[in-house]
């Protein structure tokens, strides 16, 4: 006869549950009714966002299990008109959704539906094709102190600067992602916002904190030195910022010829920038060195392809404490950085033909290291990867490859981790006491903050 689950007070079993993955919480819930019951605590899914698609074919068990699980975000594809009902009846609580992959043109009324939605406050569009307006006046006047989080990206407006006009009126806007697409259903070259519009949108949400520009496309002459940093219209005649006061930055796609040296000059209350390049063009000198400069509060730096690291390593300013470069490395690049960020305690980097024995000589350039994520190509961790042990402070490692190299090897029947990876990680787990998480997969996306631009899986 089977023994049932030990008896133990409610708040420890959730306290136990809260340990797992969402796999395994789902397989839990197969255990028996007492477990189920206490693994759909709405606490173990406060973080999470559920992707909904084809909403006629979900059960009312289904949508009861989501309302007691009290979740409040999802993402939703292919949402059909008559659908709406369905997420208004059963999830009218829901704070956050986001659209994802529409596949076909929508009309401004479109969106309507929102305004049914009473605690609302974060909103996203991505990969689909407007005929008339995004957001209307209706719309936006019912969102306009609601929302604090919009992203849209990959979405074909009819008019960008209406759009941008349109997002201005969000007062209370803190968080803003827009990934510029073109205009109307033509193949059109994507010119920049005008400086004028931009400046206006700056100027009126004050309390935006963070913003993900996409720079695509290029203007027939650089933009503006005050294109980010627009001046205060109460101060005339004076060169104060009048902008929101940003903690993080990324400029998207960026091409290098499109922002002046000076660009980022006003911006010193930045925590985190990242640049993600979309191409280099040879004898353009890097401006990643100025912007860097005035940028002495900055705690994370991500860059994406672009110049030589030897370019601008000597700006990087002595503060940033998560450093994540998606670039050719070699091993002198890391003498050069260590100096600088002596704090540095999360690091991402890629281990390519060029950067040699990396592991060998992480835990003598960075001590402090508290995270440390190295994506491979085209190679396996080799024994040298036994010197993490070293990092006293280690307790995550994250060692990933490129999908090519996974597809290839679990055909030839050698899955990743390979065995030989496998042993290599028991044994730094052992070197370590077990002090060091050892993660092989790639984290799982997270639908309201991570578009196709930025996600990074495979």
């Amino acid at each position: 006869m089977m023994e049932g689950p030990p008896q133990l007070p409610p708040e420890l079993w959730v306290y136990v549950f809260s340990y797992l993955s969402t796999e395994e919480k789902h397989t839990v819930r197969t255990c028996c009714r007492h477990l189920k019951k206490l693994v759909d605590h709405p606490s173990l899914w406060r973080d999470d966002t559920v992707v909904l698609s084809e909403l006629r074919r979900y059960t009312y068990g289904y949508w009861d299990t989501l309302s007691r699980r009290k979740l409040t975000r999802v993402a939703v594809r292919h949402l059909r008109r008559k659908e709406w009902r369905r997420l208004i009846k059963f999830l009218p609580s829901l704070t956050a959704i986001v659209f994802v992959d529409g596949g076909r043109q929508y009309k401004e009324k479109y969106l309507d539906n929102l305004s049914r939605f009473p605690e609302l406050r974060d909103l996203g569009v991505r990969n689909a094709t407007w005929d008339e307006s995004m957001l209307g006046l209706t719309l936006i006047e019912y969102l306009r102190e609601r929302l604090t989080h919009l992203s849209v990206c990959n979405v074909r407006l009819p008019s960008t600067l209406e759009f941008i006009n349109t997002v201005s009126r969000l007062v209370n806007l803190r968080y803003l992602l827009f990934h510029q697409q073109g205009e109307g259903y033509g193949l059109d070259t994507v010119r920049p916002v005008p400086c004028n519009i931009f400046h206006n949108m700056l100027l009126n949400l004050k309390k935006l904190k963070h913003l993900s520009w996409g720079m695509k496309g290029e203007p027939p002459e650089p933009l503006p030195e005050d294109y980010l940093t627009p001046s205060d219209p109460d101060r005339p005649g004076a060169s104060s910022y009048g902008g929101p006061s940003l903690m993080s930055l990324e400029l998207v796609d960026y091409p290098e010829t499109t922002l002046p040296e000076n660009a980022l000059r006003s911006l010193t209350t930045l925590r985190s920038l990242t640049v993600r390049y979309r191409y280099i063009r040879e004898g353009i000198e890097c401006r990643l060195r100025s912007w860097l400069n005035p940028l002495r509060q900055l705690e994370s730096l991500t860059i994406i392809g672009g110049n030589s690291l030897a370019t601008y390593t000597t700006t990087i300013p002595s503060s940033v404490t998560r450093l994540t470069l998606r670039v050719a490395i070699t091993l002198k690049d890391m003498d050069s950085i260590a100096p600088k960020v002596p704090g540095l305690e999360h690091l991402d980097i890629e281990q390519n033909r060029s950067s040699g024995s990396l592991c060998r000589r992480i835990p003598m350039l960075f001590p402090q290291l508290k995270t440390l994520r190295i994506r491979f190509f085209r190679r396996e961790p080799e024994k040298d990867l036994l010197s993490l042990h070293k990092l006293r402070h280690l307790v995550q490692l994250e060692l990933l490859v490129e999908r090519s190299f996974i597809l290839r090897d679990y055909l030839n029947g050698h899955p990743w981790p390979s065995p030989c990876v496998q042993e290599l990680i028991n044994e730094l787990r052992e070197l370590s006491e077990n002090r060091i998480t050892v993660i092989t997969t790639m984290r799982q996306r997270n639908p309201l903050r991570e578009c196709d631009c930025m996600w990074e899986g495979d």
